[in-house]
C-alpha cells in the first residue's frame, strides 16, 4: 500500500494497526466480544503513563480445552501515521499473546498476564532489544506471584491460530508466550539455541497444539 492509497483509505482518527489486529481476531472468534483493559496504570504511555500496552483483550475461547487467550495491543504501530506505511515491520513487529487454562487462584479476569505483558513491553521500549519466536527467557520465580507453581519462565513461539499478518504499516506477529517449568528452563540454559528451544516447543505441541499455560503441570 503507498500513502496516497492510505489517504484515501483511512482517516486520521482510525486506528489503523488496531483495526488490523481486530480483523485477525473475528476470523477465530467471529461477533464474540472481549473483555477489554487499557492501561492497567490508567494513563497511556504517551502522556506519561507507565505501562507501554495499550490495551489487552481476554477471550473466552472454547476449543478442545477451555481456556483464556489474551492479546496486546502496543507493540505494533496502532494509529494513523502514514509515514509508517509500507514498513518492513509494524514498530517492533508483534504482540504479545497468551494461553491460559482457568486457575483456581484466579477470582476474575488473569490481569497478572497483561502485567507480565507490560514488564516485558517496558524492557523492548527501554533497551531497543525485541523478542523473537524460539526465545526464551526465566521469570526469577512464578510466573504468576506469590504461587505454588512449577512454571518458572517462557518460550516465545508464533501463535498457532493467529500467525503473522501484513498490515497497512508492515508486518506484525503474534508472538505468544507459553510457560515452562524449572525442569525445562534448566534444559535451555544448558543449550540454549534455538534449535534446542524449537525442539522443546515442538515437544509441548504433541499433547498441547495450542501451548496453553497450566499453572498446575509439573
Amino acid at each position: 500500500m503507498d500513502k496516497e492509497t492510505y489517504r484515501s483509505k483511512f482517516k486520521e482518527e482510525d486506528a489503523v494497526g488496531w483495526k488490523s489486529i481486530d480483523d485477525s481476531l473475528r476470523r477465530i472468534y467471529g461477533n464474540t466480544e472481549p473483555k477489554h483493559y487499557g492501561p492497567l496504570c490508567g494513563i497511556h504511555f504517551k502522556i506519561g503513563g507507565t505501562d507501554p500496552i495499550d490495551g489487552a483483550s481476554i477471550y473466552d475461547s472454547d476449543g478442545n480445552i477451555v481456556h483464556k487467550h489474551i492479546i496486546s495491543y502496543g507493540m505494533s504501530e496502532l494509529y494513523y501515521n502514514e509515514n509508517k506505511v509500507g514498513g518492513e515491520f509494524s514498530k517492533w513487529g508483534f504482540e504479545f499473546t497468551f494461553r491460559l487454562k482457568p486457575f483456581e487462584e484466579d477470582k476474575g479476569e488473569p490481569l497478572w498476564v497483561i502485567q507480565i505483558m507490560n514488564n516485558l513491553a517496558r524492557y523492548v521500549f527501554k533497551s531497543g532489544r525485541w523478542f523473537e519466536e524460539n526465545q526464551f527467557i526465566p521469570a526469577n520465580g512464578p510466573i504468576r506471584l506469590n504461587t505454588e507453581t512449577k512454571i518458572v519462565g517462557f518460550v516465545f513461539t508464533i501463535d498457532p491460530q493467529l500467525g503473522t499478518i501484513e498490515t497497512p504499516h508492515g508486518s506484525l506477529s503474534f508472538l505468544q508466550l507459553v510457560g515452562i517449568t524449572e525442569n525445562e528452563l534448566k534444559r535451555l540454559q544448558a543449550n540454549s539455541t534455538t534449535t534446542e528451544v524449537e525442539n522443546l516447543i515442538n515437544e509441548l505441541k504433541k499433547e498441547n497444539p495450542l501451548l496453553i499455560t497450566d499453572l498446575n503441570r509439573k
